[in-house]
């Protein structure tokens, strides 16, 4: 999930490692409207734990920008458009610049229909400008069109960790990064439902990561045989956007370097999902426009 410059798409970069972690946890989901109207079975959960592991064990989920330094009426706000990113991402050129991302959101619901789908929305530093990712947050995935969700967190290139036991769409969490040297702190707090919260510390070294940006983003992952096709979420709303960069905090529309992205398809021609501008410098939102 960090992010490499590129003008086209040329297939996707290799950015996640290791073996996928999953720590004991088990995924809840509700089923697609249109489909049934009762839970997945024990047995389905199974399955899709299984198949996701797989999945994220192969995915290659490198951001690729399409466009940079478009013209945007709002001031000091770039517009760069994305491939599978949507979202705002503050940056810096000076290393170590970032010490703590933060945001609120509530887990959006998906409509699922046969086709395998996603959609994750999540903190981290690190990912627009370097080559290393230090995130959390949560994924609402169609799978056999069921709609399972789960939590998660990674610090690149090590594994990715699905904690969640219980998490639902609807649920409110909050998430934060939080670097102390070479420590980072890795938290989300789930005020609905019990069983989903994540606090660990984990580490990476200075000159691994850089620390040059920070980020509020909606994603649609990269795997080896393409970007997965975006799930059709319902909402998916930053409030709270909090950023702490050379000693201060402050919104994200405090910067240093303020990025609005936008998600569009492979062709550059029509959007993925289109991203709002920012209220009080600290929340926006995303729109779901199509699935590839």
């Amino acid at each position: 999930m960090r992010l490499l410059r590129c003008l086209i798409v040329s297939g996707s970069a290799a950015a996640m490692a290791g073996a996928v972690t999953f720590s004991g946890a088990t995924a809840t989901g509700v089923a697609a409207p249109a489909r049934t109207s009762h839970a997945p079975s024990a047995r389905f959960l199974a399955e899709a734990r299984t198949a996701l592991a797989h999945y994220l064990r192969h995915n290659h989920p490198q951001a690729m920008l399409a466009h940079t330094g478009r013209t945007q009426a709002v001031k000091n706000v770039v517009a760069a458009s994305a491939f599978n990113w949507a979202g705002y991402a503050d940056t810096a050129t000076k290393a170590q610049t970032f010490t703590k991302v933060s945001g609120s959101w509530t887990v959006p619901s998906v409509t699922c229909s046969a086709e395998d789908q996603i959609t994750s929305g999540w903190v981290g530093l690190d990912g627009f400008n370097s080559t290393t990712v230090e995130q959390l947050g949560t994924t609402s995935w169609c799978y056999q069109g069921k709609a399972v969700y789960y939590n998660w967190y990674e610090i690149y290139p090590k594994a990715v960790h699905q904690v969640s036991t219980a998490l639902q769409p609807g649920d409110k969490v909050t998430a934060s990064v939080t670097r102390t040297g070479t420590s980072y702190a890795f938290k989300l707090t789930d005020s609905t439902t019990s069983g989903n919260d994540i606090s660990v510390t984990k580490t990476c070294a200075l000159a691994i990561c850089k620390d040059t940006s920070a980020e509020w983003i909606s994603e649609r992952p990269s795997f080896s045989t393409g970007i997965a096709p975006q799930a059709h979420y319902n909402a998916f709303k930053i409030t709270n956007g909090s950023q702490t960069s050379s000693g201060h905090t402050g919104s994200i529309g405090a910067g240093p370097g303020v990025n609005s992205i936008t998600m569009i398809d492979s062709t550059q021609t029509y959007n993925l999902s289109t991203v709002s501008t920012l209220t009080g410098g600290n929340s926006f939102s995303t729109t779901w426009k199509n699935s590839y």
